[in-house]
């Protein structure tokens, strides 16, 4: 595995994980609605960081780029979230991970 292959699939799945602890952290509200929607975004994000993983057992660049890809559209989606919301932290932080990893597929994508 390369290092661009390795900083991609560190981002991602980053990525990922951090998408699912601020699924796991809803599923503490005491909201029926929000806390059973909350419950359906960890079932997503826990598949997500598990996919993410596989990618350090293959070595498998297109699975990678398809998992980075993925993990790119849900962090630019909660960005969007974070301007309707008006939400600085949780529109640029979202934003700067999606810009991260999708740089981080561009090097893994322009290396030999």
């Amino acid at each position: 595995m390369s290092i661009p292959f390795l900083f991609c699939a560190l981002v991602t799945t980053a990525s990922a994980v951090i998408s699912l602890g601020f699924s796991v952290a809803a599923t503490f509200s005491p909201a029926d609605e929000v806390h059973n929607a909350a419950l359906y975004t960890c079932a997503r994000s826990v598949a997500l960081v598990i996919a993410s993983a596989v990618t350090f057992l293959t070595g498998s660049t297109p699975w990678l780029l398809a998992i980075a890809c993925s993990m790119i559209i849900v962090q630019i989606c909660d960005a969007a979230i974070g301007v309707v919301i008006k939400d600085r932290m949780k529109t640029f932080g979202p934003a700067g991970t999606a810009l991260l990893n999708l740089a981080a597929v561009v090097w893994l994508l322009s290396s030999p």
